[in-house]
C-alpha cells in the first residue's frame, strides 16, 4: 500500500515560499494546501515569480505535493449571473495558477442551487460553464477537485452519493476529482463515528464516482453533531467524530497514496499536533505521546 502523505493548509504570510515553506517545515507537513488570493473575496493575485519558483523548488526538494483551494464565494450553481461569471473566472484563474505552481489539484466547493426548484437547472449551468474550462486544461495540469459541502441551502453535493449526478453533469470529465472533507461529510449525515461508518462512506464514494477519483482528503473533526449541516472544524479527537474514524479512514484502500491535510485550528501548534496524530494512526504507532487537545 502506498504511504499517504499527511499535511495541512499552510499559512503563507510573507509569501508562498518565505511563509509557506517555513510553515511546512514547522508543522512537519508532508502535503500542503494554499490559497493564492483572498479566500473570502474575489480579488486575485498574479503571484510573485520569485516566490512561486522558490515555492515549487522547495516543495520538490521536500517531496511534498501541493494543492490550491479556491475562494469560499465561488458558486457555479448560483442563480445570480454575476456570481456565476466571477466563479468561473476564479476557477479558471486558480487552475492556471495551479499549472504555474505544479499543484496536483485545485479544490472547489460543490456549490448550491440556492433554491430547491433550481437543482436541475444548476446542474445544467454547471455543465455549460465548467466543461469548457476543463477541456482547456493541459493533460499534465491539475485536476479540479470537487468538495461536497456540509449541506446548507440547496447544496449541489453534500453526501457522497450526490457526487454521482454532479460528475455526470460534467460528463465524468477526466480532469475532475473529489476532495472529501470529514467534517462536511459528518455534517451532511454520514456516520463516520460508528464502527465501520467511515469505511462505508468511502465505499459509497467510490461506488458513486468510480475508483481513482479521490484526490485529496480534508481531515477535520467537528464541533457539531452528525447531520447538523454546520461546518465548524475542530482539532482531531476534540470533536464529535473522534479519533477512531480517522484511523479507519487512513486504513481504507481508496485513501492509499491520497494526500490528507488538516484544516483544524492552528493555534498552540494545533496543526503540528494533528499531523503527528494522523501520522501515528497511518503508521500503526501509539499516539500516547502526542499532547492532547483537551
Amino acid at each position: 500500500m502506498t504511504a499517504t502523505p499527511v499535511g495541512a493548509h499552510v499559512q503563507v504570510a510573507g509569501g508562498l515560499a518565505t511563509g509557506g515553506l517555513r510553515y511546512t517545515d514547522d508543522v512537519g507537513a508532508e502535503a500542503v494546501q494554499v490559497f493564492v488570493g483572498n479566500p473570502r473575496g474575489w480579488r486575485r493575485s498574479a503571484g510573485d515569480p520569485a516566490q512561486d519558483a522558490a515555492f515549487v523548488e522547495g516543495l520538490a526538494e521536500r517531496g511534498v505535493p501541493s494543492f490550491v483551494h479556491t475562494p469560499f464565494l465561488v458558486n457555479v450553481g448560483s442563480p445570480t449571473p454575476a456570481t456565476v461569471d466571477r466563479s468561473v473566472e476564479t476557477i479558471a484563474a486558480d487552475l492556471a495558477r495551479g499549472v504555474q505552481l505544479g499543484v496536483r489539484g485545485v479544490v472547489v466547493h460543490a456549490g448550491s442551487a440556492v433554491d430547491e426548484d433550481r437543482y436541475e437547472a444548476a446542474l445544467r449551468q454547471l455543465r455549460e460553464r465548467l466543461l469548457p474550462v476543463l477541456d482547456a486544461l493541459p493533460d499534465d495540469g491539475p485536476r479540479l477537485l470537487v468538495e461536497p459541502t456540509a449541506g446548507g441551502g440547496r447544496s449541489l453535493a453534500a453526501t457522497v452519493e450526490d457526487l454521482g449526478p454532479y460528475l455526470a453533469a460534467l460528463d465524468a470529465h477526466p480532469k475532475v476529482g473529489v476532495c472529501l472533507d470529514t467534517c462536511h461529510a459528518w455534517a451532511a449525515g454520514h456516520d463516520l463515528a460508528a464502527p465501520g461508518g467511515t469505511t462505508a462512506t468511502l465505499d459509497a464514494l467510490e461506488a458513486a464516482v468510480g475508483p481513482g477519483r479521490l484526490g485529496l482528503v480534508h481531515a477535520n473533526d467537528s464541533l457539531d453533531g452528525r447531520g447538523s449541516r454546520r461546518d465548524r472544524h475542530t482539532t482531531i479527537g476534540a470533536g464529535s467524530i473522534g479519533v477512531a474514524a480517522f484511523a479507519e479512514l487512513l486504513a481504507h484502500p481508496s485513501v492509499a497514496g491520497v494526500p490528507v491535510v488538516v484544516e483544524t485550528p492552528s493555534a498552540d501548534r494545533g496543526h503540528a499536533r494533528d499531523i503527528a496524530l494522523l501520522r501515528a494512526l497511518r503508521d500503526g504507532r501509539p499516539a500516547d505521546g502526542i499532547p492532547s487537545a483537551a
